[in-house]
This record gives C-alpha cells, sequence and structure tokens, in this order.
C-alpha cells in the first residue's frame, strides 16, 4: 500500500459484472480530475487464445478436465504483483493489453486474442487501476492483495452470475449453453481456490441478488433486471462510513449487519457513487500530503 502511489483493484469472476463498475469508476475519474493507469487483468494471462486452446487440449488428453484461465498455472502472478508493487514504490511499473476483438485489435495490427507488447506505464497518473479475476490473489509464492489501496469484490450470487455468463458469451462469442457450461465445470476447483477466497480481503463487496427464479440458470431466457435485484453492500470495515447518509440517499435501503446495506438494485450505479466518491476523495488527499512530504524531505 502507498500513500503516494495508491493502487485500486476490483475483483470478480468472469460474468460478475466487474466491467459495469469499472465504467462507474471511469466517471467518478473525469469528474474528480484523476488521472489513472488503467490495467486489465486479462493481460496478466499467460498464454494467448490460440496457446490456451492448445494448451487445454493438451491437459485434457492427460487426463487434466480442470485446466481453466482461474488458476496459477495460466497466470502470470508474480508479475502482477511486481507491477503492484513497483507502483506503490514508484509510481510507475510495465503492462500490456489482452486484444479480445477485432476492434481492439484492429489499431495494433494483431490477430484477435493476442497481446501487445510490454510497455511501461503512463507518467505521472495518480492512481493505478485494476480490473480483473485476480486483485486480491494469493498463494503461497504470491500476495496480490497486500499491495492495494481500495479492494472492491463484485460478487453476484452464483445463479446469477452463470446466467450472467451464459448470456454474454452466447450473445458476444457465439458459444453455445453446452460449451459454456463446459467451462464453468472445468473452472470449478481453480473457482473455489482462488478467486472465492478473495472476497474475503476485499474492503467493500458488491453483491447483486435476484428477487425471481434463478433456480436452473441454464434455461434462464433473461438476465434480471437491476430492478429484479436488491444489491448487498458489505464493508470490511465500517468505520468511517457515513451509514445514516447513505441510507438517506438510498431510498428503500436498509441495514442488515451493522457493516451491511441493503438497496434496490436499480440504485447499484448511485450507490458505487456514493460510495466510492469519498474514498477517492481520501486517496488523492493522502497523496497529495505524501508528495508535500516528500517536497518539505527535499528542501
Amino acid at each position: 500500500m502507498s500513500a503516494a502511489h495508491p493502487i485500486i483493484a476490483i475483483t470478480g469472476s468472469s460474468g460478475a459484472g466487474t466491467t459495469s463498475v469499472s465504467r462507474t469508476f471511469d466517471q467518478i475519474f473525469r469528474r474528480e480530475g484523476v488521472k489513472a493507469a488503467f490495467v486489465e487483468g486479462d493481460a496478466f494471462h499467460r498464454y494467448d487464445r490460440a496457446e490456451m486452446r492448445s494448451r487445454m487440449a493438451e491437459e485434457t488428453a492427460r487426463g487434466n478436465h480442470h485446466f481453466s484461465h482461474f488458476g496459477p498455472e495460466t497466470n502470470l502472478f508474480g508479475e502482477l504483483e511486481e507491477l503492484f508493487r513497483s507502483y506503490a514504490e514508484s509510481g510507475r511499473g510495465r503492462a500490456r493489453k489482452y486484444l479480445h476483438d477485432e476492434a481492439e485489435a484492429a489499431p495494433f495490427g494483431q490477430k484477435p486474442g493476442t497481446f501487445t507488447a510490454w510497455e511501461d506505464l503512463p507518467r505521472d497518473t495518480d492512481v493505478l487501476f485494476y480490473e480483473g479475476l485476480h486483485g486480491a490473489v494469493v498463494t503461497e509464492s504470491v500476495n496480490v492483495a497486500r499491495h492495494v489501496d481500495l479492494l472492491i469484490g463484485v460478487v453476484p450470487v452464483m445463479n446469477l452470475e452463470w446466467i450472467q455468463k451464459l448470456h454474454r458469451d452466447k450473445a458476444a462469442r457465439g458459444y453455445s449453453t453446452e460449451a459454456v457450461t463446459d467451462t464453468i465445470l472445468r473452472r470449478m476447483p481453480d473457482y473455489v481456490h482462488y478467486i472465492i477466497p478473495q472476497f474475503a480481503r476485499t474492503h467493500i463487496n458488491f453483491q447483486r441478488v435476484p428477487v425471481v427464479d434463478t433456480s436452473n440458470p441454464f434455461i434462464a431466457r433473461f438476465v434480471p433486471t437491476p430492478d429484479e435485484s436488491m444489491l448487498v453492500i458489505r464493508f470490511a470495515d465500517p468505520r468511517g462510513i457515513d451509514f445514516p447518509y447513505l441510507l438517506s440517499m438510498l431510498q428503500n435501503s436498509f441495514m442488515s449487519r451493522a457493516n451491511t446495506i441493503v438497496a434496490p438494485g436499480g440504485k447499484m450505479d448511485l450507490a458505487m457513487q456514493l460510495v466510492f466518491t469519498p474514498m477517492i476523495w481520501r486517496l488523492m488527499d493522502a497523496r497529495r500530503r505524501a508528495g508535500a512530504a516528500r517536497e518539505l524531505e527535499k528542501a
């Protein structure tokens, strides 16, 4: 963690909705004049799309049916921790991009599913912003979570997460229900060991809970809308959180525990704006004070 060079990480599984949370942060950064270095977790996969397919076929032939994007064998956890450590110390680091589709790949003259070259992060940024699978991952040899100043988990209840993934992968990637189901099953051991434990380390969790029947996610025709959901916001440390203010601003919300607010799902964007904006103010204030202290030391 670093007052001078803070790091914010959004972590969640595939299909959890981390991209929507990232858009909210982008709005806050632009409104507050915060210059962020954006890093996507997909950039720290070990293999590009073609290599991953080849490795997966090899592992399946060996009888390993749980080789997935979620585990340490297929990700550069060490490089991710090194980026966070370097940024926290100096505001610098190296990253790359994973090119998901033709639109992203065209400016680089590359094929979709490949990585760009490693490059230095932009200079003079105020904060490093990470969005991906492993912002709070910890293994025997790596501890990414310890470097992050604000850790946020995006954790829809599991059936909703699967519904969102099924609809996204079928609509955007042309996968069949059977193919997506196979992916979910293959990832399950790594999901249990490397994704779920992160949400005990996060500072805040946002969990969307549908209030419609999602008992069989594999036949759901529609993704439950925000208005068909409730939003559970859990704060690891409730000290300093102005709960009366949040309850007054989020109509029909209530507290289910001393550290947990429940609000209508349609209020998710407003809730994130209300919760995160003061936190970003505090991070930027601490950054300015750290900068002023460094200048005094030089004088």
